[in-house]
């Protein structure tokens, strides 16, 4: 004897098999499909944007350090202009060393100083030193491909400035 209602289970799944539904259980792993799928095609690119700008932020630090500790370099070491100039950009590359060893020699990380003297400087008779250090995301983009997603954003190579005042008379 059968059981009262089973007669009438067989017979749906009979309908459905027979108009090419299937069954219920032979659907498994869709929602694990979905998932994966809303993974792949949702959320990982947005984790991989959120890392690149992570690392402009740290580029930028990286950047402004370096800045400040070569306009720091040259204000100390009482030397010629020349040599306070090239005292700068060393201390300055060594404070981006990170930054040189990710984009290898493509030239995408710069150094520059420039002497400021008199109303440049802000003071009539003083002498200033400006270094500026600059990266060039457009050279070396952080991931591959993001180049032209963040040129719009960025325009121009990331670059901080520092000016310290030099004592001349040591």
């Amino acid at each position: 004897m059968n059981a009262p209602g089973r007669d009438t289970d067989m017979a749906a799944v009979r309908a459905c098999l027979h108009r090419g539904a299937r069954p219920r259980r032979h659907v498994r792993g869709v929602a694990t499909l979905e998932y994966a799928l809303i993974l792949i095609f949702g959320m990982l690119p947005l984790i991989l944007f959120t890392f690149t700008g992570v690392m402009m932020f740290a580029a930028r630090q990286s950047l402004t350090l370096a800045a400040e500790e070569g306009a720091r370099a040259a204000m100390r070491y009482a030397a010629t202009p020349g040599q306070r100039e090239q005292n700068a950009c060393n201390v300055a590359r060594h404070r981006m060393q990170w930054l040189f060893n990710f984009s290898g020699s493509t030239g995408a990380v710069t150094c520059q100083t420039e002497v400021l003297t008199g109303a440049g400087c802000g003071l009539a008779d003083t002498h200033c030193m400006r270094v500026t250090t600059r990266y060039d995301y457009d050279a070396k983009p952080f991931l591959p491909g993001t180049r032209d997603l963040y040129r719009w954003t960025l325009g121009q190579p990331i670059t901080s400035t520092a000016v310290a005042q030099l004592d001349l008379g040591n």
